[in-house]
């Protein structure tokens, strides 16, 4: 599987009431590393003539972050038929290597001048599946 990588480190506009990393902030950077895949990725032919759209997250928070760790995150998918797609987003807690939260987000393909759902062709699985 192609598994794309960054790393963060938390800052005091990343944290809730409890100092402890906001629960809307992991779902962003969820977004975030799905978009930069996708451009890192994609073909721009292919990135001007679609979109992405959310269906579902499913989000297991299994540790907390707190200001300056540095942060992993990986992302990856994970299956696709027709023109939907299961991404998975897991963030470590670098210095630790715990797993801080595990992420799963049914994403749509659309046509960008229809909005109307787009087979995920066996050239863009390939890019993604197939390749680090």
């Amino acid at each position: 599987m192609g598994t794309f990588s960054k790393t963060l480190i938390v800052v005091q506009d990343d944290l809730d009431d409890l100092e402890h990393v906001n629960n809307v902030r992991y779902v962003q950077w969820m977004q975030d590393i799905a978009k930069e895949h996708w451009l890192a990725k994609a073909p721009e032919a292919l990135i001007k003539e679609t979109v992405w759209v959310v269906l579902t997250h499913h989000i297991t928070y299994k540790s907390a972050a707190k200001l300056n760790d540095e942060i992993i995150l990986n992302t990856f998918i994970e299956k696709s038929k027709g023109p939907i797609c299961i991404r998975v987003v897991e963030m470590f807690n670098k210095e630790t290597g715990q797993l801080l939260i595990k992420a799963k987000t049914e994403w749509c393909l659309l046509k960008s001048d229809t909005f109307k759902p787009m087979r995920i062709s066996p050239e863009i699985a390939e890019i993604f599946i197939s390749n680090p």
